[in-house]
């Protein structure tokens, strides 16, 4: 069912590195361009942290298959930089709690990734 994520092939690989790379430039449009709107609930973009690093996560599983440890520290490293960044923006702000809610939509990816393959050993 997800074997493109399980285990790609080299073609499934370029795809996924593809993907990521579009995926980082949407993420980075996003957190760095002057917000348009206004928040439909309160901590709607913790929302949008998680779902945003959840998707990254995924990609970059696919993309690398790389060992978890690394690819979560990519991630932090991602998060923590475009809060810095968004410091330096006179229409942004950094926020410790954006970094919690990128790790946390990152760590759910991981999480129900190693569920289902323990669901597929069965």
């Amino acid at each position: 069912m997800l074997d493109f994520i399980m285990t790609p092939n080299v073609t499934q690989r370029r795809i996924g590195r593809s993907l990521l790379v579009l995926g980082l430039l949407v993420v980075s449009y996003l957190v760095f361009s002057q917000p348009g709107y206004g928040q439909p609930f309160p901590h709607f973009d913790k929302v949008g942290h998680f779902g945003a690093f959840f998707g990254l996560a995924a990609l970059l599983q696919w993309a690398t298959n790389s060992h978890i440890g690394l690819q979560l520290i990519g991630l932090l490293g991602y998060g923590i930089l475009i809060e810095l960044i968004q410091t330096q923006l006179p229409y942004r702000h950094g926020n410790v709690a954006d970094v919690i809610a990128d790790m946390a939509g990152a760590v759910s990816f991981y999480l129900l990734l190693w569920i289902f393959r323990k669901w597929q050993q069965r």
